[in-house]
């Protein structure tokens, strides 16, 4: 099992043509994804050939998925057209859209929030990596890599990873691959301060998976989404959760990196969501290479194995 994404599911890509989508595209394929469709108005009846793959493009995502049977999409659209992009995915009923897109402006996200409520669709990001569900052949091959998240680090295995940094994510990732341990779903959820899913939508996914034995939780300074997930798992989560929180050194008042990275309020800083993470059972990653030792500590005071 894995949350949201299998090995099984059926992609499309939309901005397949464009030179950013069509490179991770060629990655995903290459990793055993089923990308079965690509959109790009205009375009509809070419094809995306990579190697033995043929990708057939349509005008629009309902196009698309009627013929393929697709009900994921990845978004590689650039910032102007991307909200529209999402709404489009919305309202062909896909189950999820993944916006790898970054600088979409915070009003167009605001906007897509409302038109999304109470719609069947579930947004991943914007601004994000993207989602990794590892698959059993060589060096994970065979899963599905949607994004632009390096599959050949993943491995196939019970542990969830859930960050708003993109590089982090990665270095999780490795750190457990590195020791053996396996991943069963990894969800980078985007830094943007108006994203579709969040740190609690994830843990709580996790939290009802049987294939996931223990989680990752990786986040940074700006907002409160991780101090809501940590006291949400407090109360219900058994499963050894560790976190870091990047952003330690950054100056207060000043935005870094992400355009949510920036602290705000009493429970935006660092120290923070570290002294909540601690209250609520999480075990601490001290620096980012001490993640999945971190995650082995929760795991032994729990007599989980992970492996």
């Amino acid at each position: 099992m894995a949350i949201l994404i299998t090995p099984e599911t059926k992609l499309l890509i939309q901005g397949i043509t464009g030179e950013f989508g069509g490179r991770h595209t060629k990655l995903s394929l290459d990793y055993g994804t089923q990308v079965v469709a690509g959109v790009t108005p205009g375009k509809g009846g070419q094809f995306f050939e990579h190697g033995a793959h043929r990708v057939p493009i349509f005008n629009s995502v309902a196009d698309a998925a009627q013929a393929t049977g697709a009900t994921v999409s990845a978004i590689f659209v650039p910032p102007p057209f991307a909200a529209d992009a999402i709404l489009e995915c919305v309202d062909a009923r896909l189950d999820l859209a993944v916006a790898i897109t970054e600088g979409i402006p915070i009003r167009d996200m605001v906007r897509v929030k409302r038109a999304m409520q109470g719609r069947k669709t579930r947004l991943v990001g914007p601004n994000c990596p993207g989602m990794v569900c590892p698959g059993a052949g060589t060096d994970s091959h065979g899963g599905c890599r949607i994004g632009i998240a390096p599959g050949y680090i993943n491995k196939k295995g019970h542990v969830g990873v859930v960050s708003r940094s993109g590089t982090l994510t990665y270095e999780a990732v490795f750190q457990l691959t590195t020791k053996g341990i396996g991943q069963s779903t990894t969800v980078g959820i985007g830094g943007d301060p108006v994203n579709g899913t969040s740190h609690l939508d994830v843990i709580k996914l996790f939290n009802a998976d049987s294939d996931t034995h223990g989680i990752i939780l990786i986040g940074e300074i700006g907002g409160n989404a991780e101090v809501e997930a940590a006291r949400w798992i407090k109360a219900n989560c058994q499963k050894p959760v560790a976190g870091f929180i990047a952003g330690a050194t950054a100056p207060a008042g000043r935005r870094m990196g992400h355009a949510g990275a920036i602290v705000g309020g009493a429970e935006d800083t660092a120290a923070a969501k570290i002294a909540v993470f601690k209250e609520c059972g999480i075990e601490v990653a001290v620096t980012p290479s001490d993640m999945a030792d971190a995650l082995l500590r929760a795991a032994k005071a729990k007599g989980v194995t992970l492996s």
